[in-house]
């Protein structure tokens, strides 16, 4: 079973794109600012991506975006509450080869496909699985691939190892994530090792999750590997979490890919979409904006269109 690494959560506030800054954990409960986004520069245009792109996109000069901000470090604020994270990085990088503006709106991800059926927005980019349910309804430019980890306290005092060691244990979630859904489905396993099902909490936010973690309420967080990792190496200075290594499942476990997603109808928006990822990886900006997250180990080997099928 696949796992999905995304949630529905509240919108916390409206924000378009600013210059990249400084990567910094920011409190989810602030507001954000940003300046006007820039034209880019028509040094960085891929000629073939920005022929493909349609002329809708084109003529209007901006790509909306709907993204379910913060999501560290994928989308988050800096200090000084400026927009960045990766997918904020890797926006403006596509944006950047198609000739266009792609402008990131805060959307609650559990109506963040309504959002492009009722025409706000064009594409998602929010560190969405692309799984084969999704594909019924949109298309998925592939550009990430990680599956879930388990945060623990610092100093792992519940002694976790594996997924089977939070048998019967108190464990948290961020409400309406597939991580619920796969972790019920260990009950059997649980209650045939004497344990019994996981005690499963499903809160609002992820940063809910990790206060719950820290507060003794639950022995564990389970969540994509992409947060996990930033949240251990940030969180209290890096003091606060760190991740389980399962030597089983080093890349975390039940590995999915992440997409754009483009309504079905818009295909060549999504071969637009895929030229200029394919630029991105190949000039070398992919992988300086992995880097720059440390997440170097979630790369896929290619772009492409509808991996996780």
């Amino acid at each position: 079973m696949k796992i999905d690494k995304r949630t529905g959560r509240s919108v916390l506030l409206a924000a378009s794109i600013g210059v990249t800054a400084a990567l910094v954990l920011a409190a989810c409960s602030a507001s954000g600012t940003s300046p006007a986004p820039q034209a880019p520069s028509t040094a960085d245009v891929d000629a073939a991506a920005a022929a493909a792109l349609p002329a809708k996109y084109k003529d209007a000069g901006t790509i909306k975006v709907a993204s379910d901000i913060p999501f560290p470090p994928m989308e988050m604020f800096d200090d000084n509450q400026v927009l960045t994270g990766f997918d904020y990085d890797l926006a403006q990088a596509i944006g950047a080869r198609l000739g266009v503006t792609m402008e990131l709106q805060t959307q609650a991800f559990d109506s963040i496909i309504p959002s492009l059926q009722s025409g706000k927005h064009d594409v998602i980019m929010s560190g969405m699985n692309d799984t084969p349910e999704r594909q019924k309804t949109i298309d998925f430019v592939d550009y990430f691939h990680a599956g879930f980890s388990i945060l623990v306290p610092a100093g792992n005092p519940g002694k976790i190892a594996t997924v089977l060691d939070l048998c019967g244990k108190d464990v948290a979630v961020q409400k309406a994530t597939v991580q619920a859904e796969i972790l019920r489905g260990y009950d059997a396993e649980c209650t045939a090792a004497g344990s019994g099902p996981m005690k499963i909490a499903e809160l609002p936010l992820e940063t809910d999750v990790q206060t719950a973690v820290r507060s003794g309420k639950a022995i564990a967080d389970v969540v994509d590997s992409a947060v996990a990792s930033y949240a251990a190496q940030t969180a209290g200075g890096g003091k606060l979490f760190e991740v389980v290594r399962d030597p089983a499942n080093p890349a975390g476990y039940n590995p999915v890919y992440t997409g754009i997603g483009v309504l079905k109808k818009d295909s060549g928006l999504s071969q637009a979409l895929l030229l200029a990822l394919q630029a991105v990886v190949a000039d070398g900006s992919y992988a300086e904006i992995l880097k720059k997250y440390d997440m170097g180990d979630y790369a896929v080997d290619a772009a492409g269109l509808n991996l996780g099928s």
